[in-house]
């Protein structure tokens, strides 16, 4: 069983509703949970949210966290989460925020810097991933960002 079924599985067995901000996954972990037939029974909604404008407009993310921080950050991912689980009426949410490559942003932070965080309103995990990956690197840390985040889920939720 994929690891989007066994999310979607998960979420229903107790009877949890889900929301995503995706910012260097562009929409792939959405995408992944809406794949599998039923979905719609534990998915809120997501939002890709690429620029620093669209984060702080829509999630609420402070510009000062942004400016001290970058949007590539621990602290930035943790209010995407905040911002779209005040959003959606989710009981949980995961948000990625990450540089998918081939080349680097302009904060000289390494291709394949992922932060994920999953929270449920009450605790928010946060996990770092400095994936270093050859050939297509965006398409492969893209996924494995996906699948880390699909992962996190289901241990907050067991």
């Amino acid at each position: 069983m994929s690891i989007e079924k066994q999310t979607v599985e998960l979420l229903k067995s107790k009877k949890l509703k889900l929301a995503t901000a995706e910012s260097c996954t562009g929409g792939l972990i959405s995408k992944r949970i809406t794949d599998v037939s039923g979905s719609s029974e534990v998915f809120e909604g997501g939002v890709v949210c690429y620029s620093n404008r669209f984060k702080e407009n829509v999630l609420g993310v402070s510009r000062e966290t942004l400016k001290k921080y970058g949007a590539v950050s621990r602290e930035t991912a943790r209010e995407m989460v905040k911002g779209v689980l005040s959003l959606t009426k989710a009981d949980i949410a995961v948000a990625v925020t990450g540089i998918a490559g081939p080349s680097s942003d302009d904060t000289n932070k390494p291709v394949g810097l992922v932060y994920i965080a999953v929270s449920d309103g009450k605790s928010t995990i946060v996990k770092k991933l400095l994936n270093n990956f050859t050939g297509d690197v965006r398409e492969q840390n893209r996924n494995i960002s996906a699948d880390t985040a699909l992962e996190m889920i289901m241990e907050a939720i067991r």
